[in-house]
């Protein structure tokens, strides 16, 4: 029984011509063969499964080749060829970077690049999945990759080019590999199954080159799964069963159901999906691109985007005329946000049907927003709308002069919360509060009448608007802060703490020093830490009465502690409840005794 080879293994390119998809790396490497214009370092970057490995030893046999054609490929019939090809050429070396990565392996590699090939004329190096090379090891190879022999050449492959450092891009020819596309991978396809003598429909092989997305390795490894599970044949329907692909009727089945609004079989057939087998994100996903692939048909500019099996192009443009854009830009709207919050969901089939009742009735709420195709309010009603009108105020009285408005200046109260206003009647005269009562206002005059007469005082013309509504006070003056004004304070506070029996505050209070600093801000000198404490515990009410009785709440003070002999601090105001405890143990063991034999837990 012969040994039997994957596709991807056996149908590999021998020579640049059989590279799918590539033609601009090709062709590039190809002219500079022929132009004896090569690189001494190149990076091939691109996805997985698009032909670096295999561009890299097509590169590496070519260069080494002793009877090149005149396109610059490979004879396949010399000596080094044909060593090559048997994988015994001394002038090729291969490196896999994944397992290979630390700085001992690359001083190994740039150990062998010290000696010339023995026959050929280059010796080529191919690091493969170079981007998982440790960064020491990437700094050992750096030299070596600037200014190699004559002879050495080195060509790198990832598929993660922004993990490489900048110091090792700047040294090579970077060549970029893009994503086979769905006709290149089909027409690769189709000539494998010929070779083989294998059965398979174009719309089959349409579905494996969507499925592998741009990777002709995977493409090849799909069909020769699916040839061994049918036998030789490859049909639309078993490689849509075998890849566990939602086949597009049932999509077009749901359309139709929510183009009849039928609720109801929409949810049966979204049943019969996933008693099949498939989840709710696939059906969410697969519906989309589904809407997607309509939406493209709209526009005979955008139809080119539509990738789909043969036959179907017709049916989808069919479908996307009957349905309107409006429909299609909402569904796909609905379909995203589900599909965000599809993984959220507690109850997953319970969130996809939601979606598949809100399609069901979507066409009916755009109906709905839509009158004689001008978009309209949802909440629009037919007939009169009512508006609300506002009073004009009546026009105010001439501006007075420039002095005028001086000498009568109205401010706002600080802070007062109860609707009180402060005026001023001058500059230098009295502040006064003006309070509103309880008593409602007086209705606003008549429109368009203006007020005419003697100029009255700001005083007067407050009187007679305001009325009983309002009660005029004189805000009071503060007073200056002086020492002695303070200390009778101070005296009377000291008299109102020995009839609340706090002597201990009294006698602090009384050997405390005041000293003024400015207008709004004096100093308490106490003599010990514990005196500080007691002027601290009045200092509320202290300041509460102080700014009252000096009409000035502006007023502060701080307290500080005078420097002097050290402080007595009694031991029970020292210690801690540990250490109280401890000290309580020493003196008297049988409490110490007594917590052992009760097995207390004392908290501290």
């Amino acid at each position: 029984m012969d040994n039997f080879i994957v596709s991807a293994r056996k149908y590999r390119p021998q020579n640049f011509n059989t590279v799918v998809g590539q033609q601009h790396i090709t062709t590039t490497l190809k002219n500079a063969i022929r132009n004896n214009q090569l690189a001494h370092a190149f990076l091939f970057c691109g996805p997985r499964g698009v032909g670096k490995t295999t561009c890299a030893r097509i590169l590496a046999k070519t260069i080494n080749c002793t009877n090149q054609t005149a396109e610059g490929e490979a004879c396949n019939t010399c000596n080094s060829c044909v060593s090559f090809d048997a994988g015994t050429s001394m002038n090729i070396h291969e490196l896999d970077a994944a397992s290979n990565n630390s700085v001992d392996d690359i001083r190994a590699l740039v150990e062998q690049v010290r000696f010339a090939p023995q026959a050929g004329k280059y010796k080529v190096y191919i690091v493969d999945e170079v981007h998982m090379l440790s960064s020491s090891a990437f700094n050992a190879f750096l030299k070596t990759l600037e200014e190699p022999p004559p002879y050495a050449i080195f060509i790198l492959a990832t598929t993660e080019k922004h993990k490489i450092l900048p110091t090792i891009l700047s040294r090579c020819q970077i060549f970029d590999f893009k994503r086979i596309t769905n006709n290149d991978t089909v027409e690769h396809l189709q000539e494998i199954v010929d070779k083989e003598h294998i059965n398979a429909e174009k719309a089959a092989l349409q579905v494996i080159a969507q499925k592998s997305e741009g990777c002709m390795r995977d493409s090849l490894s799909i069909l020769d799964k699916i040839v061994s599970f049918t036998n030789g044949t490859v049909t639309y329907q078993n490689t849509l069963e075998h890849l566990n692909i939602l086949d597009e009727d049932y999509f077009f089945q749901l359309l139709a159901c929510m183009h009849q609004q039928d609720m109801a079989g929409a949810m049966l057939l979204f049943d019969q999906i996933n008693r099949k087998g498939f989840e709710g994100d696939l059906v969410l996903n697969g519906f989309a691109e589904f809407i997607r692939n309509l939406l493209v048909c709209k526009d005979s500019k955008s139809a080119a985007l539509l990738e789909v099996v043969e036959g179907m192009q017709e049916k989808y443009t069919q479908v996307a005329q009957q349905t309107s854009l409006s429909y299609l830009v909402s569904a796909l709207n609905i379909l995203n946000d589900t599909e965000v919050n599809y993984k959220m969901a507690r109850n997953k089939r319970l969130h996809v049907e939601l979606a598949l009742i809100k399609l069901s009735f979507l066409q009916q709420a755009i109906e709905l927003t839509t009158d004689k195709g001008a978009v309209v309010k949802k909440k629009r009603i037919d007939g009169p709308i009512a508006f609300k009108t506002k009073m004009i105020q009546p026009l105010a009285p001439p501006a007075p002069p420039a002095a005028s408005i001086a000498s009568n200046t109205v401010h706002p109260a600080q802070g007062s919360g109860n609707g009180t206003t402060t005026v001023s009647a001058n500059a230098a005269g009295p502040k006064l509060f003006v309070k509103e009562n309880s008593v409602p206002a007086q209705s606003p005059a008549p429109v368009g009448t203006i007020k005419t007469g003697p100029k009255k005082s700001l005083l007067e013309a407050l009187k007679e608007k305001a009325g009983s509504n309002y009660q005029i006070e004189e805000v009071k003056e503060a007073m200056p802060l002086t020492q002695e004004s303070l200390r009778a304070f101070w005296d009377a506070y000291i008299l109102q703490l020995e009839k609340q029996l706090k002597h201990s505050a009294v006698g602090t209070f009384k050997i405390a020093s005041l000293e003024i600093e400015s207008d709004i801000h004096f100093t308490v000198r106490v003599s010990a830490v514990t005196a500080q404490k007691f002027v601290e515990s009045e200092k509320t009410v202290l300041l509460d009465q102080l700014q009252t009785q000096f009409h000035n709440r502006a007023i502060n003070f701080t307290i500080l502690v005078e420097e002097g002999e050290k402080e007595d601090v009694p031991l029970h105001m020292r210690l801690n409840s540990k250490q109280k405890f401890e000290r309580i143990s020493e003196q008297y063991p049988l409490v110490k005794e007594l917590r052992d034999k009760l097995r207390l837990e004392i908290d501290y």
